[in-house]
């Protein structure tokens, strides 16, 4: 596993449906060592801490392999690392090999944990120039994932990435994903999808809700 790319923004405004609002999307490569703090990564920010940011969506993930699906299901040869508003693109880690919980290092170091999938909003769309993106990005699965930061540190492009701890009861990035999306009728999975100690309290939350719906709890 490989830290192929460090990308970050400062917030900038952007007009939306007759408003302007603040976005940190629009991610740009950056050279040579940075320090990864616990809510961020120097020179990066997000334009709504109440949506984006803190402490179980510290950092942003995305696997290059999806760079190559991308390409060729929207026919576009202009992505690069950041396109998708990542701080980190990696290599080796896609979403059905890595779990809810697992502890990674950075260089010699960065600790961090996975926390939840990414589900893409509006400003992805906007990024892209496609209002729809949103909607096929997360069918896609190719969503990449959050980490909170469990030892701060610097990092560089290039530097090799370790799995130090697999979770305990390991549930994939994707299997998270499709609970809480597309196999919502799962209540065994979901109940214990919920009761994850790495996992973030917003998405516990959500499958919570789903749950007590059906009278589960």
């Amino acid at each position: 596993m490989k830290l192929l790319s460090i990308n970050v923004s400062k917030p900038k405004p952007i007009a939306y449906n007759g408003k302007i609002i603040q976005t940190g999307i629009f991610k740009e490569p950056i050279s040579g060592t940075v320090m990864l703090r616990e809510k961020n990564i120097d020179g990066d920010g997000q334009g709504d801490l109440k949506v984006h940011g803190g402490t179980y969506k510290a950092i942003y993930g995305y696997p290059i392999e999806h760079y190559s699906h991308w390409q060729q299901e929207l026919n576009r040869d202009d992505l690069s690392s950041g396109q998708f508003g990542e701080n980190l693109t990696v290599e080796g880690m896609l979403e059905d090999e890595v779990h809810i919980g697992d502890v990674f290092q950075i260089g010699t170091t960065v600790q961090l944990q996975i926390t939840q999938p990414r589900v893409p909003c509006f400003k992805l769309g906007y990024k892209m120039g496609l209002p729809e993106f949103p909607k096929q990005f997360l069918e896609s699965r190719r969503v990449g994932f959050y980490f909170r930061v469990l030892a701060e540190g610097e990092i560089t492009a290039g530097d090799a990435i370790s799995r130090l701890e697999i979770a305990a009861e390991p549930m994939s990035v994707t299997e998270i994903l499709n609970l809480r999306f597309f196999d919502t009728n799962n209540h065994e999975k979901i109940a214990k999808a919920r009761k994850l100690p790495a996992l973030s309290p917003s998405w516990k939350k959500d499958f919570t809700r789903i749950l007590q719906a059906k009278d589960l709890i």
